[in-house]
């Protein structure tokens, strides 16, 4: 960020704080306090600062300022947390918390954090890109989960939780005009309770231009644009005041390109036809030759049945099914030359069933539960190089079925001492079936067999995750925990390996790859807390120190000999150890501040490649070692109107990896062969957002709002992710932008 930009926002906040403190002093009354927040992170109502986990919630009304409607919104808006897309998609995600991520985006490959829409697990990072209307609150949990939440929880958990139908007449609608002439509108309407039913409607539309433009006689106009269709039915039935069942759909539908894939770097000595188009900066105008496009249509059932048996215990039952329907076409050497492109076209089904009783006597709260979860995905990968004379059919089938039992007991020893123990006993069991094919023109009209239709393998994975708590009130507004939980993500079989050997011996090795499964990955986890309120309400400083040694861990490895494939590896160990913070004040009632602060130290304790430990020459990926946020949200001044209030938001990020590649570029432990990881090192790098509305404009029977928004304000050129495609393809990488500036015009009507 320049020093123009620096001078401008420090004048704003100077501004924003000494209009906000002319504002009345806070009192008893309770002006300027800060909300209480009540999260569900341990499967009942509590307050966030009474949760002994780490965990960042945002409400309703910050959801709205900040524009959160889904997962890719959150950016790093939490310590230690990343959000971005799944390169070079959209409608995937690449997340990572405390340094664990799942990096191939292939729905084979199980994810690290465990995304909840209303308590249901969505199984898988392609296709987790929908807008989720009518948002009560997201909450962010930091550190395996596995207990309460099980399967691929190692790394964390993300909950959205939508809101409940009012059984009362009202709604509202929202209007938002920006550049690249984008357009959305939502509504939400819920309807008068009849009989035992409330039932609340929502449909959202969004449509926008290509940030990206493309030259005439590209394979498309425009790219990274969007086109989406949202709608949401929420339904609950009151049979009696102690039995009520809770229906939620779904859907979302979206059908736009995806990012760029912006040519940083080519060796010229293989790829000299590509030197025209290497660049090392974003363009408005691009040319591009391949098929190109984004799909994903998402449906979503969930069915939750409560019983109140009595005064402190209830029964629920949360029946799901999801479908995905994911595709898309990639131009991947950026440029209008065809040089590589692949196709991903899927299908994917999860059913879930839980059991789960929550209740309390005395002294002790528990929860307890039964879990059965159950999916089933195909996809074919078609892959085209070197002027379509290189073609590759390559598809695989995927399947997991998962039983789990879990129970969690809190005992209140004293009024201040609180120990917690919990316990989970999880069963997997993970299918593949897998087919592969090159052909080589023109020397082979046809298709020869790298592994063989039919292929397949299953194996079994078990793991018991535990749970220890103590946590101690040394007041009512002090406390501290000591916690001790274990992670555990199944194993599994890669379903894109193949070397391009057509012989007995080549299919062979193909087929004992595909296999031969890949370990669990296990992480032992050490946390202290500490969370503290003070002024009289109006102050949250929030701590917690962590480490977490991992065993087994998964990672892909890309490779491009032959087909566009990945060699899966469990790389031995590792450890992570950080510090976050988070902070909140409220110095009037004109003025809320905030900021989080995050310290990750990750490295490989073990890493053995071909026989040798490489621990020291391996990068960590997507581990910044700083990060932190700051917001300021303030009411600016009060009209005739309305409210007028402010809002920056500005999130600071370290360099990092992207690809656990060697560290070396010299010397004995150089492989000339090999990728670098410092070739693909994301630069550290700033993301300035803001918002200035018009709030609570009184209308006949209404209330309305005008916002200005901006993301990006600065309009950053910054690269998020590469793909390195490596030496043995010319060392072909591809870079990928944050997007530019946005901006617009949002109005919004409540009834």
């Amino acid at each position: 960020m320049n020093v123009r930009w620096v001078t401008t926002i420090s004048m704003v906040l100077a501004t924003v704080a000494a209009q906000a403190q002319q504002g009345r002093p806070p009192s008893d009354t309770g002006e300027g306090l800060l909300q209480e927040v009540v999260v569900t992170a341990q499967k009942r109502e509590e307050r966030l600062q009474d949760v002994p986990v780490a965990v960042t919630a945002f409400a309703a009304e910050q959801l709205k300022a900040l524009d959160i409607k889904s997962v890719l919104d959150l950016g790093s808006l939490a310590p230690n947390l990343q959000v971005g897309p799944g390169v070079p998609n959209n409608t995937g995600t690449q997340i990572s918390i405390r340094g664990a991520m799942q990096q191939n985006p292939a729905l084979y490959w199980d994810p690290t954090v465990g995304i909840y829409l209303d308590g249901v697990y969505v199984g898988k990072n392609l296709g987790n890109v929908f807008d989720v209307v009518d948002l009560e609150r997201v909450e962010v949990l930091r550190g395996p989960q596995g207990t309460l939440y099980g399967r691929n929880t190692l790394a964390g958990a993300v909950n959205f939780i939508t809101r409940e139908p009012t059984g009362e007449f009202g709604g509202n609608l929202q209007v938002n005009l920006g550049n690249y002439n984008l357009r959305t509108a939502k509504a939400s309407l819920d309807l008068p309770r009849f009989g035992i039913a409330s039932i609340s409607l929502t449909a959202r539309k969004e449509n926008r231009d290509g940030t990206t433009d493309t030259t005439a006689g590209s394979s498309v106009a425009e790219l990274d644009d969007r086109d989406s269709t949202t709608a949401r039915v929420a339904m609950n039935l009151d049979f009696t005041d102690d039995f009520q069942i809770a229906y939620r759909f779904d859907y979302s539908d979206i059908d736009q390109t995806p990012l760029h894939s912006y040519l940083s770097r080519a060796n010229p000595a293989v790829l000299p036809f590509l030197q025209p188009f290497v660049t090392h900066e974003r363009s408005e105008r691009v040319s591009i030759d391949g098929p190109t496009f984004d799909r994903s249509k998402v449906y979503g059932h969930a069915l939750t049945a409560s019983w109140n048996i009595n005064d402190t215990n209830t029964l629920k039952s949360i029946t799901s099914h999801r479908k995905v329907e994911w595709s898309d076409a990639l131009d991947l050497d950026g440029s209008p030359v065809p040089v590589a492109s692949l196709s991903r076209l899927s299908d994917y089904d999860a059913t879930s069933q839980e059991l789960q009783l929550v209740g309390n006597t005395g002294r002790f709260n528990y929860v307890g539960g039964l879990y059965y979860f159950k999916d089933d995905g195909f996809t074919n990968n078609p892959q085209h190089f070197f002027f379509n004379t290189l073609n590759y059919d390559s598809r695989y089938g995927y399947g997991t079925k998962a039983w789990a039992a879990y129970g969690q007991v809190d005992y209140k020893a004293t009024d201040s001492l609180t120990l917690t123990a919990g316990l989970r006993y999880t069963r997997e069991e993970k299918r593949i079936e897998r087919q592969l094919a090159f052909q080589a023109l023109p020397a082979m009209p046809g298709f020869a067999t790298l592994i063989r239709p039919g292929t397949t393998a299953d194996e079994t994975f078990t793991d018991t995750t535990p749970v220890l708590i103590v946590a101690y009130k040394f007041t009512d507004s002090v406390n501290a925990y000591a916690k001790y939980a274990e992670g555990f993500k199944s194993g599994g079989f890669n379903g894109e390996y193949g070397d391009p050997d057509p012989s007995p011996a080549g299919v062979a090795l193909n087929e004992q790859e595909t296999r031969t499964p890949f370990q669990p990955e296990k992480v032992q986890s050490y946390e202290l807390g500490l969370k503290t309120s003070f002024a009289g309400g109006r102050a949250i400083v929030n701590m917690a120190l962590f480490q977490n040694d991992t065993d087994d861990l998964q990672l892909s490895i890309f490779r491009t000999v032959g087909a566009f494939s990945s060699v899966i590896r469990n790389a031995g160990q590792a450890s992570t150890r950080g510090f976050e913070l988070e902070a909140m004040w409220a110095p009037s009632d004109a003025l809320r501040l905030q900021a989080s602060y995050a310290y990750l130290d990750a490295k490989y304790d073990k890493y053995i490649d071909a026989g040798v430990n490489e621990a020291d020459n391996r990068a960590f990926i997507h581990a910044p070692e700083n990060s932190f946020n700051l917001l300021a949200d303030a009411r600016i001044a009060r009209t005739a109107w309305g409210d007028l209030r402010g809002m920056l938001d500005y999130s600071w990020t370290d360099d990092y990896f992207t690809y656990p590649y060697q560290l070396a570029r010299s010397g004995p432990r150089y492989n000339p062969a090999a990728a670098i990881a410092g070739d693909t090192r994301i630069k550290s790098y700033g993301v300035l957002n803001a918002r200035l509305a018009l709030t609570d404009i009184t209308l006949k029977g209404s209330q309305a709002e005008i916002a200005l928004w901006s993301r990006n304000l600065t309009d950053e050129e910054q690269i998020l992710n590469y793909i390195d495609f490596g030496p043995a393809f010319g060392s072909m990488t591809d870079a990928y932008y944050l997007t530019p500036r946005t901006y617009g015009l949002e109005v919004s009507f409540r009834w």
